[in-house]
């Protein structure tokens, strides 16, 4: 029997990895599908024949994108070229809206099937692309609760089916994975991102506030899409540089400066109190602020609709400003204690365990149970 193409691009690092997991599942349920498209590392492992690495493809903020504008319209071209050459009998889309959004309305035109797995954050901004979600996708796959109640109202297929960081986050701890750091003092994670833009504006003021703090060992969670040599210009050898071991570092940690994004919920999963810092190019910050309408932007606050964790944004993303709210998590403090309660009512929220899997079984009961591949 002939095998089933799927084709899925995923367009940054948190992509992947919820790429990969999927991708498991689907092989633990059929032998007879291929994978191809655009991914990284972890999809790669999983079988999936790679035609094009995320660390090529992420631009953060409005101005990136402008200035890369070039790039991005020959990826597109370059993509659609691939689909049509691979003949997939369905695409399945992660996150990476401003992307895969393009990709949606042009594999509607062929009549190729379109599964979004992980919801852009239309809820934040850009709203009216849910018109678009709906007249190309096929079947959103949520993983934030609140997710499908915004859907629903647009009469969006759509189903939330839990947060698949819970079975990465609970597989890791049961593979007891040995500790990495040794050290007799307490650890202070710095985690400036996956981007080499994030790196560039958050990392230093990181290293600087952590300065205020001789009795931590500061461990840097590097990303392997980024050079050590840019890690180097900022930290001296007093700071440890651990590249691709994010979940090892959270294990053994006390506190956390932490980018926002997916690595502010992986933080708070792993019951570590954290400062949340975001820092943009001005023109990208100033854009944002007129289009975006959010009290908060990492997702512990999202979730639970307070103020969980601090949030240190653009203007007061200070050194000074991350010693202070450092300082108000150490062990024995009460803000450190009220923050790992919200962390426990966040764990309830996502649900279950499974999520992958579920997720999964859905495409596949949903999508391909008359092509003989269950």
């Amino acid at each position: 029997m002939q095998n089933t193409k799927i084709f899925i691009i995923a367009g940054e690092v948190s992509g992947d990895l919820h790429g990969a997991n999927l991708i498991k599942e689907i092989n633990a349920l059929s032998r007879n599908v291929e994978f191809i498209g655009w991914g990284g590392d972890r999809m790669e492992k999983e079988g999936m024949a790679i035609l094009k690495h995320v660390r090529t493809l992420s631009f953060m903020g409005f101005l990136e994108v402008l200035l890369n504008l070039k790039t991005i319209i020959r990826n597109i071209k370059d993509c659609k070229n691939q689909i049509i050459a691979s003949q997939p009998a369905a695409i399945i889309l992660i996150d990476f809206p401003g992307f895969n959004l393009r990709i949606a309305k042009w594999a509607k035109k062929q009549n190729i099937p379109v599964i979004y797995y992980i919801s852009p954050q239309i809820w934040a901004w850009k709203e009216s692309r849910v018109k678009a979600i709906r007249r190309d996708v096929s079947k959103m796959y949520c993983i934030l609760p609140f997710e499908q109640q915004f859907y629903a109202k647009f009469n969006v297929d759509v189903s939330y089916l839990g947060h698949p960081l819970l079975d990465e986050i609970t597989e890791f701890r049961l593979c007891e994975s040995p500790k990495i750091i040794v050290s007799s003092k307490p650890i202070l994670a710095l985690l400036p991102g996956s981007r080499l833009q994030e790196v560039k504006r958050k990392l230093p003021l990181m290293i600087e506030a952590s300065k205020s703090f001789p009795h931590y060992q500061v461990v840097v969670a590097c990303s392997i899409n980024v050079n050590e040599a840019y890690y180097r210009l900022y930290a001296d050898d007093t700071v440890q540089l651990i590249f691709g071991k994010t979940y090892e570092i959270l294990n053994q940690s006390s506190i956390a400066l932490v980018t926002s994004g997916t690595a502010t919920l992986e933080t708070a999963l792993f019951n570590v109190p954290q400062v949340v810092c975001y820092k943009s190019s001005p023109l990208s910050f100033a854009i944002a602020k007129l289009l975006v309408k959010i009290k908060y932007i990492s997702l512990a606050n999202l979730i639970m609709n307070k103020e969980v964790v601090s949030e240190l944004i653009q203007g007061n993303c200070t050194v000074d400003n991350m010693v202070q709210q450092l300082r108000l998590i150490e062990v024995d403090q009460p803000k450190r204690l009220e923050i790992l309660l919200d962390y426990q009512n966040l764990a309830t929220l996502l649900g279950q365990n499974g999520a992958s899997k579920r997720v999964a079984e859905d495409i596949l009961e949903t999508f391909f149970d008359t092509n003989g591949i269950n």
